[in-house]
């Protein structure tokens, strides 16, 4: 985000973590090997899983063809096992899967497709998603633009700390679109995004004090106080 009025590019960062929460011995036993960096191991005893129908190893296979993992990398074949794990409702894969759509790795690029698994992800709660999803209504991908979608789907995100939609935030309260201009609020959430050194809000920050009263930084500075103390207990 420049300070000429520009938004925070999309943040384009996939589920990389191998979850280990199947119920599986074997499971456990791929965890173990994948942690070792043994990942020929790995996708021996998460393959016969995924192909029992497992979300959890599914999306694991789709992870280690995505990043050529014990296998060459194949962004098509990391489509097809995310997208079994997805329709399964397994919101890190629907969420990579939406990015494959987002990026064309592995299928046509294809906004629309990004925003229905997108969507899925973000309404489990997932914050990068809700970004996400902020991000292409705020700039009419694959949706006719909806500042107030935009808007409610980076709260939704900012609320959970996500440091960028914090500043998105910010920048929406400082220009206006999809909520009335309010320097007090842009300040409070840049200062919250500045608060995890994310620099560009650091930046939006700065430029917002010119324009305030000591007063109105005054009161920003305290309503992002109250929001840390409530969220982080």
């Amino acid at each position: 985000m420049r300070l000429h009025r520009t938004l925070t590019p999309i943040v384009f960062i996939l589920c990389l973590f191998i979850l280990p929460i199947s119920a599986h011995a074997d499971f456990q036993a791929g965890v173990d090997a994948y942690d070792q960096g043994d990942y020929a191991t790995a996708l021996k005893e998460w393959r016969p899983l995924a192909e029992q129908g497992d979300a959890t190893a599914q999306f694991n296979l789709g992870v280690m063809y995505n990043f050529g993992q014990g296998v060459p990398q194949d962004y098509q074949e990391a489509v097809r096992w995310y997208r079994l794990a997805a329709e399964q409702g397994y919101a890190p894969a629907q969420f990579n899967l939406g990015f494959l759509y987002d990026k064309g790795q592995g299928v046509p690029q294809d906004y629309g497709a990004a925003v229905r698994w997108y969507r899925l992800a973000a309404e489990q709660g997932d914050a990068t998603p809700q970004y996400n999803l902020g991000y292409l209504y705020n700039n009419g991908l694959g949706v006719p633009q909806d500042y107030a979608q935009a808007r409610d789907w980076y709260l939704k995100a900012a609320e959970q700390g996500h440091a960028l939609a914090q500043a998105n935030l910010g920048v929406m309260y400082w220009m206006g679109p999809g909520v009335l201009q309010d320097y007090v609020q842009a300040h409070m959430w840049a200062y919250l995004a500045a608060a995890q050194n994310q620099e560009n809000a650091t930046k939006l920050r700065a430029a917002l004090a010119e324009g305030m009263a000591p007063a109105q930084i005054a009161e920003a500075q305290r309503l992002a106080r109250e929001w840390l103390a409530q969220h982080q207990k």
